[in-house]
């Protein structure tokens, strides 16, 4: 736990070079939840929260939103398929977070696919798979 301010800091810091972003400073609250969170997942599972909620953040200060670390209930079949639905939409928010954000473009030094640290390819398949439509984020 007490390892957690250092990793939060390195990894928002991380996050923030690669989508060209600001952040200069952590709320204090956030902090405090991520340290009241035990971390079943690991360094892995911070590292995907804080991802997410710098690909998300829109000024200086970070911050996370707080239903992101409630506790999760023990899944049944029902609810692991709730689950799924519920990481395709993140996924979907992420990809339309870094779509808007690149202005529609996809790949390249500004496009969304760096800006999510991740292959062109892969944003094009996930671009297909959850329909999204990347002409809507274009500037004209």
């Amino acid at each position: 736990m007490d390892d957690i301010p250092v990793l939060v800091e390195y990894l928002v810091e991380r996050y923030a070079k690669k989508t060209a972003k600001s952040i200069r400073n952590i709320k204090k609250r956030t902090l405090e939840l991520f340290q009241a969170d035990d971390w079943p997942g690991n360094v892995r599972e911070l590292q995907n929260v804080i991802e997410r909620a710098v690909v998300l953040c829109d000024g200086e200060t970070f911050a996370i939103d707080e239903s992101w670390l409630k506790p999760k209930p023990r899944q049944t079949s029902k609810r692991m398929t709730r689950q799924v639905a519920t990481l395709a939409e993140g996924e979907r928010e992420l990809i339309e977070a870094a779509l808007a954000a690149s202005q529609g473009r996809i790949s390249g030094p500004g496009g969304a696919a760096a800006k999510l640290g991740i292959p062109r390819q892969t944003l094009e398949s996930k671009i297909k798979a959850l329909r999204i439509d990347a002409l809507v984020f274009r500037v004209r």
